[in-house]
């Protein structure tokens, strides 16, 4: 089953002449199912420059693991129609044939999927696995291929790995197989590695294991990096530069440490704001985003985040943002009215005003956040 692919050539050709090692321009992924068309990628743009880490943010449904297998042209089926540009050292992806893209799979581009246990084949042993795609890329022999196997376990920090070879992925633990996963990945080498939510079920002390792995492994083969998640927690510190998706749309791109010191859109701050965090008191309630994701086969008119942003106005459900500069560090937001404006500000206190319900949660949070520092001041005032 051949999935549709329109490529836009006058971006391919400009995409060429860059010196990014990938150039993505336009790219829109849709889905025709009964209901109608899911627009799950809605032109998205960006470049990724050798050795670089782009995070790549938004809570699910917003299209991040979409746009991936869309550029390394995993998207199968007679109902996905995929357009735009993506160039790849000079070699649009789009256009490449399905046997070109099998010599780039793994050898090139290659991928951690989100989830160990479905990723990895439960019949087949570990062994087997991480050699397979090293043989046939690299024309290893059986013996050459189990000691680069041996090394990789190695390197990812899996303990007696010559018995973990001839172990099945049921046999490990949901870490373990993660790093095997990893081991896979980086097997021949990829100049570009894609990890769509590598630390999902993993528990907290796991998480961290394996995000060290990722970035000491980057560093030191020099490779790029499209790290997914749908916690901004995980890319800070560890990305060059973020990009944050909402209903297949950017809405905020900008260099990592920008981006936290000026968070400009509102769902960007609504991300922020429902991460736990250790300063406050047990049983405290999260802050939830309010609302649900838009229905991609019908999304709302204007700014997608309206119906659930605390700032919406009028203007805001008629008219849709662009994505566009707000200084000269690279800071794109797709907002008409910015988070920490005065124009913010105003809508802010209108909504209020107005009781909109969105609105009324945000404002008790901080209330909330607000009375729970007081308390602390005043407690470590006394102790003093």
């Amino acid at each position: 089953m051949n999935a549709s692919v329109t490529v836009n050539s006058a971006e391919a050709s400009a995409n060429t002449n860059g010196a990014s090692l990938l150039q993505v321009s336009d790219l829109h992924t849709s889905f025709s199912v009964q209901a109608g068309e899911v627009k799950a990628v809605r032109g998205v743009s960006f470049s990724l420059d050798q050795g670089k880490t782009l995070g790549v943010v938004g809570e699910s449904g917003s299209g991040k693991t979409v746009l991936a297998r869309s550029i390394m042209r995993l998207n199968l089926g007679d109902n996905v129609n995929t357009s735009g540009s993506a160039v790849f050292e000079g070699k649009e992806l789009l256009a490449s044939t399905m046997s070109e893209m099998q010599t780039l799979w793994g050898n090139e581009v290659a991928m951690v999927f989100q989830d160990p246990m479905t990723s990895l084949n439960p019949l087949v042993k570990v062994g087997r696995q991480v050699t397979e795609h090293v043989r046939h890329h690299l024309g290893a022999s059986k013996a050459e291929a189990k000691a680069l196997a041996i090394d990789l376990l190695k390197e990812v920090r899996i303990p007696e790995p010559e018995s973990r070879l001839n172990a099945y992925p049921h046999e490990l633990s949901g870490g373990m197989r993660q790093r095997i996963c990893i081991a896979i990945a980086l097997a021949c080498e990829p100049t570009l590695l894609f990890a769509d939510e590598p630390t999902t079920a993993l528990d907290v002390t796991v998480q961290h294991q394996i995000l060290n792995l990722l970035n000491r492994e980057q560093q030191e083969r020099h490779m790029a990096m499209i790290l997914i998640t749908h916690d901004l927690g995980v890319v800070a510190g560890r990305t060059d530069e973020i990009m944050v998706m909402y209903a297949g749309n950017v809405v905020e791109q900008a260099p990592t440490a920008a981006l936290f010191a000026d968070m400009q859109h509102p769902y960007t701050e609504a991300l922020l704001r429902s991460i736990p965090r250790t300063t406050q008191r047990s049983h405290t309630r999260l802050a939830a985003i309010a609302g649900r994701p838009p229905d991609l086969i019908d999304p709302p008119s204007g700014c997608a985040f309206s119906p659930r942003c605390p700032y919406v106005q009028p203007k805001c459900r008629e008219e849709t943002p662009p994505l566009q500069a707000t200084d000269n560090s690279g800071h794109k937001s797709a907002c008409w009215f910015p988070v920490g404006t005065p124009e913010n500000k105003e809508a802010f206190e209108k909504n209020l005003a107005a009781r909109l319900p969105q609105t009324m949660s945000v404002a008790e949070g901080a209330m909330v956040n607000t009375e729970m520092l007081q308390e602390k001041a005043a407690t470590q005032e006394e102790r003093n």
